[in-house]
């Protein structure tokens, strides 16, 4: 079997796009209040072969948290539904560049599925680089799809909260600094401001170039060491509703530091204004 790295180029797509095996999703999803519409941009521009994975369609529908991870068969019913096998190689990218893209990674990852990767810089990429793009929708053969979850991969509250309270696990909160400080308001409205006590603050924008790519493994490197994430150090990453943690994920990710755990819940979760404060803390200023 053909095996991916999870981050592959623009080049690398264009040469092997068109591989039964290879199979393209776009990822594209909009945070609360952002105007259009994510399917919308899809039909009227899409790279050629690209099916829609709409996050917040494709998720535990039960649950009263934004796009936590489906069920199993759920996830088996939408993937097989785009067309997408176990044994494909899958691709991922989102028309931001790198947002959206690394959390749908993620879920296939979680799901067990691992020959999956993200487009470098995604749609604005290919699109800059004059690579074509389309308004046809392509209908996918419907696959048999298994997934096999991976439970080392996610961490529940009570798993976070333990693990804050031992001190040996790293957490990245990838949201924005002024939101992780509480100086600037969420964007759903029953979040209470602030961030979790001994949570460490890496926006999802510090693993990237201004140009929306992945920086280079020896960067990122450098940006976790930093925040005292060492070779063997537990991490866990999160942000205001498990999308753009799953950027911190791939970076991890790229320098091969494995023993990481996402939080889906994240901040819609833990900061719900409803959670009793002594099982869930707030800190309301800067580490």
């Amino acid at each position: 079997m053909n095996t991916l790295p999870s981050l592959v180029s623009t080049n690398w797509l264009a040469s092997n796009i068109d591989a039964e095996d290879v199979k393209l999703i776009d990822a594209s999803w909009r945070m609360p209040g952002a105007g259009d519409e994510a399917r919308a941009a899809f039909d009227e521009r899409h790279i050629p072969k690209a099916q829609f994975f709409d996050i917040d369609a494709n998720a535990d529908l039960t649950s009263d948290l934004p796009h936590m991870l489906a069920p199993p068969d759920m996830f088996d019913e939408a993937v097989g539904g785009l067309g997408i096998s176990n044994q494909d190689r899958v691709v991922i990218y989102d028309d931001a560049g790198l947002f959206s893209a690394p959390r749908v990674w993620w879920t296939f990852r979680a799901m067990g599925h691992q020959n999956v990767a993200v487009l470098d810089g995604g749609l604005p990429k290919w699109t800059n680089e004059k690579r074509p793009t389309t308004e046809e929708i392509s209908a996918p053969i419907p696959a048999t799809y298994q997934a096999r979850p991976d439970k080392d991969m996610v961490i529940t509250a009570l798993e976070l909260r333990q693990a804050l309270m031992n001190g040996d696990t790293v957490v990245l909160d990838a949201r924005p600094t002024p939101r992780f400080d509480g100086h600037a308001a969420e964007p759903r409205s029953n979040l209470r401001p602030g961030h979790m006590p001994g949570a460490t603050n890496l926006p999802a924008m510090s693993v990237l170039s201004s140009f929306g790519t992945m920086k280079s493994p020896e960067a990122l490197l450098a940006t976790f060491t930093k925040v005292g994430v060492g070779a063997d150090t537990p991490v866990v990453t999160t942000c205001g509703s498990g999308v753009t943690a799953a950027i911190l994920s791939l970076a991890l990710d790229q320098v091969g530091h494995s023993n990481q755990r996402l939080y889906d819940g994240s901040w819609a979760e833990w900061g719900d204004e409803r959670n009793p404060s002594n099982e869930f803390p707030v800190v309301t200023e800067a580490p």
